[in-house]
């Protein structure tokens, strides 16, 4: 029985829809994180404990969403985040989230571990925010991603920091996973019960990594995926590797992954261009703090000289509110949007990107804020103790 998207209201119906259509291992592998779930958990509750209060007889007969980044102007405060093997939710997902952010003015991050070329995904909307996301798991490699990203016209370059290994995903151990699949009863099983997805897959072909086929040599492809899947990075890269990629890449350039206030310091002294206050959304280290609870101390570190976003835990709009209000220049969603994929595939991008601006706009009426700048505090110092943020 299908359920009417007009009647999937908010996250987690989107996330129980998704659990209903997708393979097990696909939804564990989208929905699962390190270790206990500790650090996603966190995420969640560090960001619901906050509050914000709002004020009253202000005029919000017209609400304005927008913000502007590196001189372009986004619609809204959200971006997409980068997440990799969309093509395993539902394929062609990488176009689907980058034409579904361009119709509404916002950012897309293609992610290296992504199951299309780049350079087919910036033909989808030449003129839309465009980012690329970098691993780097051999230089030769990274620098050639760079140099392709340059050219097909993609605005900014977002380095992941925080994965020199992957993070231990249990259920992605329990499931086996793997591209390319190997046959198992389990997985067989779990195939037959989702004969939708994998009547589809099976059309498609199976998903891979797309930007990784142009190595040239197959054995030099394949060894890359396969490091590219089980996180195998450079774990050489250091401070100073960032004169090197700033060597290939000329436009702005990001930090993802940043949850120390020494590190957003270097990352200023280095020349980076903006950070990203994240925990992997929970998949890297399970005893990180929540990416809000970081948030103030990034923010202050920096001290207004470069731009903080954040992603990990978002699923509500009042939580990007939060967001902003202690400093942050917008986030990243990530998990939502692909429950949205694979919920109803573009249409389902599509109702999650409304759906949020929608409650963002409604929020913002309630909070006395006609502008999204009025979100943000004058002054920082707010904790999780010290829950109540006015606006």
């Amino acid at each position: 029985m299908t359920t009417d998207l007009k009647m999937l209201l908010n996250t987690d119906d989107f996330r129980r829809e998704a659990r209903r259509r997708l393979p097990r291992f696909v939804f564990d592998y989208v929905d699962g994180a390190a270790d206990d779930n500790s650090c996603l958990r966190r995420n969640h509750s560090d960001l619901d404990a906050l509050t914000l209060t709002p004020r009253v007889l202000r005029d919000t007969s017209r609400i304005d969403t927008s913000i502007e980044v590196f001189g372009s102007r986004w619609a809204l405060p959200f971006g997409v985040a980068p997440t990799g093997l969309n093509g395993l939710v539902r394929a062609g997902g990488d176009a689907m989230l980058a034409r579904a952010a361009a119709r509404n003015g916002v950012p897309f991050v293609l992610s290296t571990a992504a199951n299309m070329r780049l350079e087919d995904i910036r033909a989808t909307a030449t003129d839309a925010l465009q980012w690329m996301q970098l691993y780097v798991m051999h230089r030769e490699m990274a620098a050639r991603i760079v140099q392709r990203a340059r050219q097909a016209g993609y605005q900014a370059l977002v380095l992941t920091v925080d994965v020199p290994v992957s993070g231990n995903r249990e259920l992605d151990a329990r499931n086996s996973f793997r591209v390319p699949f190997r046959p198992t009863a389990r997985l067989g099983w779990d195939l037959a019960t989702h004969p939708r997805w994998s009547v589809s897959t099976l059309l498609n072909g199976p998903p891979d990594f797309a930007n990784l086929a142009d190595l040239g040599q197959s054995a030099d492809s394949a060894s890359m995926q396969a490091a590219l899947l089980s996180r195998a990075m450079d774990r050489t890269l250091v401070w100073e590797t960032l004169g090197w990629l700033r060597d290939h890449w000329k436009g702005p350039l990001l930090l993802k992954g940043v949850l120390h206030a020494d590190d957003a310091r270097a990352a200023v002294s280095y020349g980076v261009d903006g950070v990203i206050v994240s925990n992997h959304g929970g998949r890297q280290l399970d005893a990180a703090p929540s990416a809000i609870s970081a948030l103030p101390d990034v923010v202050a570190a920096v001290q207004g000289r470069i731009p903080v976003f954040m992603d990990s835990g978002i699923r509500r709009a009042t939580h990007i509110a939060k967001a902003i209000a202690l400093g942050a220049k917008a986030v990243f969603l990530g998990r939502p949007l692909l429950y949205g994929l694979a919920a109803r595939g573009e249409a389902g991008v599509e109702a999650v990107i409304t759906m949020f601006r929608d409650d963002l706009e409604r929020n913002m009426a309630l909070l006395g804020a006609s502008q999204t700048e009025q979100l943000s505090l004058m002054q920082h110092g707010n904790r999780l103790g010290r829950s109540n943020l006015n606006c």
